[in-house]
């Protein structure tokens, strides 16, 4: 058992913690961080350099999920250790907007910190010598070791050379949880090492998609602020909102329980905490901010016909958002949700229509969508209530 375990009975509930919440109020400003770079820089390599940063400000959160998961943050050294990982986060986002530019190596090295930081604390300090718990942890130090030496070069790289070192540290990062950090000349390690605490760790994670959705809010209240407060941009305010709250309607009306569920009935729940969670769920965040820079657009031009890549930007958010609702149902049950994978089509013919209409008409069309999923979800769920489904 690691020092500063969680405490509590067996079977016992565990609930985010005031800590975690404050630990997250920097990822709130590293979410915003993101959409104002994509908005900065709304091109397919644009693109390419914000979803590499939401990559890596995804990891550097979603590992600290994982082990606050299982240490106990009212422990005033786990405290101080979730504080300074708190302050390098910051750093992180405060770099994001140069991270192609000027401010790589602050980026690098910031999350290069927190990753390693992290597990150097868990292995030596939190786990004991010679347990299997040490050599789990011990593991993921060395693929944050081999990674961090692609970030920190990435960090003192130029242009495409930094870009190339990223991916491939990305793909370090993202790979390990798959082969369960294998390291030649070691043992293969089981899945069920880790433990996974279901309500705690659900509800982790839907408090990141919450943070997200605030972002959204914060970026359309902002720009409006900015602006001339004309009954056609405040008409485009209550859609980009109405919007935000449809897609949290979607998500924690049906999609949060039914995977909450799912994890707790799971027979290897750390495989399956890992791909809906870890994998699948950057996938509805990355919807959400895609969303957002959308809604930003619109506001700013509501009456104006969008440029192409506006539109893509526009139409993608609401699309994405469902076709990862739709991947993390398959995942779940390995069946298709016919409702979402359906609006995310009606979202790309939006698209296709709205390429002649103004910014504000296209945002009705997809609000329109995301309401009839709603609705045709409340009705699905009315039926089953009365034995009719």
């Amino acid at each position: 058992m690691a020092r500063f375990q969680r405490k509590g009975g067996a079977g016992e509930a565990q609930r985010t913690t005031a800590l975690e919440l404050f630990y997250d109020l920097v990822f709130v400003f590293a979410v915003t961080q993101v959409s104002h770079l994509l908005l900065a820089r709304l091109t397919w390599e644009g693109a390419g350099q914000a979803a590499i940063i939401l990559l890596a400000v995804w990891w550097s959160w979603n590992y600290t999920t994982w082990v606050t998961n299982e240490l106990d943050p009212d422990s005033s050294v786990v405290r101080v250790v979730l504080i300074g990982l708190m302050l390098a986060s910051l750093l992180m986002a405060i770099a994001i907007p140069g991270a192609f530019g000027g401010r790589g190596a602050l980026f690098a090295c910031s999350y290069v910190a927190i990753q390693v930081g992290r597990h150097v604390f868990l292995t030596f300090g939190a786990e004991g010598r010679h347990t299997p718990q040490r050599e789990a942890a011990g593991r993921i130090l060395t693929w944050f070791c081999a990674a961090g030496i692609l970030w920190i070069a990435g960090g003192f790289a130029d242009g495409k050379a930094r870009t190339i070192l990223w991916l491939c540290a990305l793909a370090v990062d993202y790979g390990a949880p798959l082969v369960l950090y294998w390291v030649p000349g070691r043992a293969r390690l089981a899945g069920d090492r880790w433990q996974v605490e279901t309500t705690h760790f659900a509800e982790r994670f839907g408090l990141f998609v919450i943070i997200a959705l605030g972002e959204s809010i914060v970026v359309t209240g902002a720009t409006t602020a900015d602006l001339e407060l004309t009954t056609v941009r405040l008409l485009a305010l209550a859609i980009a909102f109405l919007g935000s709250a449809a897609m949290w309607w979607l998500y924690f009306t049906s999609v949060a329980a039914r995977a909450e569920h799912a994890l707790a009935d799971a027979d290897d729940r750390t495989t399956l905490a890992r791909d809906a969670y870890t994998y699948g769920h950057v996938l509805i965040v990355a919807g959400i901010i895609l969303a957002a820079v959308g809604d930003e657009l619109v506001i700013a031009h509501p009456t104006r016909e969008l440029s192409s890549a506006e539109l893509i930007a526009v139409v993608g958010g609401p699309a994405l958002y469902l076709l990862a609702h739709v991947v993390l149902r398959l995942r779940l049950t390995g069946a298709i949700s016919r409702r979402r994978s359906t609006g995310a089509a009606a979202c790309v013919v939006a698209g296709v229509i709205g390429s002649a209409l103004p910014a504000i008409a296209v945002a009705g069309l997809l609000l329109a969508v995301l309401t009839g999923v709603v609705v045709a979800d409340q009705i699905v769920a009315a039926q089953r209530a009365a034995g009719l489904r």
